[in-house]
This record gives C-alpha cells, structure tokens and sequence, in this order.
C-alpha cells in the first residue's frame, strides 16, 4: 500500500530533517527487529539461543541435547544466520555456533523474565 505521507517516500540527505531521518530509522529498527523476532518464533531455537548464551558450543553437541536431527538442526541454524543473530565456525569437521550479538541473551533474558512475571500474576507457578 502506497503511503499518502511525502516524509515516508523522501529520500534521505539535504531535505531530511531530523524528525523525518529518526522516523526512517525507527521503521527501519521495526523491520529489522521483525525479522529478529521471526527467527525466535521456535521454541527450539530459543534454547538454542540459550545454550549458546552461555558460550561456543559444537553444533553436534547441541543437536543432541536439543533431541533434534542434523537436517533439523541445520534448518534452525540457517534461520538464526540469516537474522544475523548467531555465526558458525569450522574446525576440521566439527562446526561450533555462537551468539553473533551477545545482546540477544540479555533480551531473550529480559523476555523470560516477562513471561515469568506474567504467569504469577496468573497464579500458575510460584518463582
């Protein structure tokens, strides 16, 4: 859908105020953090994630404590790398993963943290 404001079409430089370039930002943070987002949106991948969190881990190792198959392991992996948010690494024929941004454990934290407040105020578990 085409956008009726002239502000969302201008190219940045001369004409862009302050307002519009930080309104550009801002949507642009918002689709990158959509994509982010989507890559999450497996609960395997979130403890991926928290493995990882704790440090560099070989993909095999990984793929057995996480009870999953190589080609699964892999799709999950190809997921996380597209979102820039874990890289690989070879060592002769062992692959390891960490967190390409190490602020993905702060917030993957920070959003257990809220699910957890959410659930006490459900009355569901006592943390």
């Amino acid at each position: 859908m085409p956008s009726s404001n002239k502000l969302e079409n201008e190219p940045p430089g001369k004409n862009c105020s302050m307002r519009k370039c930080a309104s550009k930002l801002d949507l642009e943070i918002f689709e990158r953090q959509a994509v982010i987002c989507k890559a999450f949106a497996h609960p395997k991948r979130l403890q991926l994630l928290d493995l990882i969190g704790k440090g560099e881990r070989a993909v095999a190792e990984l793929q057995e404590e996480l009870e999953v198959s190589k080609a699964n392991m892999s799709q999950h992996l190809s997921v996380l790398r597209s979102a820039g948010v874990v890289s690989t690494r070879r060592n002769g024929k062992q692959v390891y993963c960490a967190l390409a941004i190490p602020e993905v454990k702060n917030a993957c934290h920070l959003l257990r943290e809220v699910l957890r407040s959410q659930l006490r105020r459900q009355n569901k578990i006592v943390v």
